[in-house]
């Protein structure tokens, strides 16, 4: 079985070549460049240069496998051009490729986002089937995204992924809040809800999905089934870290001059405009009850497991 991944260098992508080697796929990944090995380097994976946003790149690759695994995209940018660049054309063309050259395609698996869908009227679970409205330019990029690969839905096979924030090794977003909390500081802007899910059983999830026919056309969200408030978290992560922290209080009028600064600091800071968009509002909690009827989805990784494993291996690479 020949797999293809999109993004294979990054967080999630490094952590799905992985699983799929396990099972027995011949992995070749795209990148930008060959040099950018991270975290693949020792793993036997083809590297293939190209870029989702050049359709040049792409016209002699996509007819050899069986299987695509679309990861590229970016969470953070510059502008939002950027985002709809990368998030929205990039699929597009990827997708518009694979049906010109690969009809026999076992199976094309978009991976997106909870911020494709926007945050949950009055706290109840995100239903794959509800309207989405997402409220960033990085969740209406990927929700464009989403469009390309499903205006192709009957004629090729086509699984959308949908995870809420995803933590786990190797991911610097979390590593943030991390470093913060073993310094003793946790901004708090009020009490907020989030699904989780440990990067480990995303992947398995996202190989699982392309076992059963019934996934075929579909939208799934994957979590752990549990809803954590921020300072759930903060408390896991604190506990784990044996330290104390002090919740800094942000009144919301302030975010946007504070990720006014940090943009002006970094242009690909987590600490941005659109992140605020999506910050503002207090749930992003979904349900994943059809995946787990669809394709056995089974999450084995809770958050105190997750966070103790992430924090070791923060700890083993000296992030922390």
């Amino acid at each position: 079985m020949n797999a293809l991944v999109t993004g294979g260098t990054g967080f999630i992508g490094s952590h799905l070549v992985e699983e799929l080697i396990r099972r027995g796929f011949n992995v070749s990944c795209l990148t930008r460049s060959k040099a950018r090995l991270l975290w693949l380097e020792g793993f036997p994976v083809n590297l293939i240069e190209g870029d989702c946003r050049t359709v040049d790149s792409l016209k002699e690759l996509i007819g050899d496998f069986d299987y695509i695994f679309h990861l590229a995209g970016i969470t953070k940018a510059a502008s939002a051009a950027e985002f709809y660049c990368t998030n929205s054309k990039g699929t597009s063309n990827l997708i518009d490729m694979a049906m010109r050259y690969n009809k026999k395609l076992r199976r094309f698996v978009h991976v997106s986002t909870l911020a494709a869908a926007g945050p949950c009227e009055a706290g109840v679970p995100a239903e794959a089937s509800a309207e989405a409205r997402p409220v960033s330019d990085y969740g209406k990029s990927k929700l464009e995204g989403e469009q390309c690969v499903l205006k192709y839905k009957d004629d090729l096979p086509v699984t959308i992924i949908r995870p809420p924030a995803v933590y786990g090794p190797r991911d610097k977003d979390m590593h943030i809040i991390f470093k913060m909390i073993k310094h003793g500081i946790f901004p708090h802007w009020g009490i907020s809800y989030y699904s989780l899910i440990y990067v480990e059983d995303l992947v398995r999830a996202m190989a699982d999905s392309v076992n059963s026919d019934k996934t075929v056309g579909k939208t799934y969200y994957l979590s752990d089934f549990n809803i954590y408030s921020n300072c759930d978290i903060a408390s896991t992560i604190a506990e784990e870290l044996n330290c104390h922290y002090l919740k800094v209080r942000v009144p919301k009028f302030l975010m946007h001059p504070i990720a006014s600064i940090s943009e002006k600091l970094s242009k690909h800071s987590i600490i941005n405009s659109d992140k605020i968009r999506e910050l503002n509002h207090t749930h992003w909690v979904c349900n994943s009850d059809e995946a787990m009827r669809d394709f056995e989805f089974d999450p084995k990784v809770c958050l105190k497991e997750g966070i103790k494993w992430t924090a070791n291996w923060y700890k083993i690479h000296k992030w922390l």
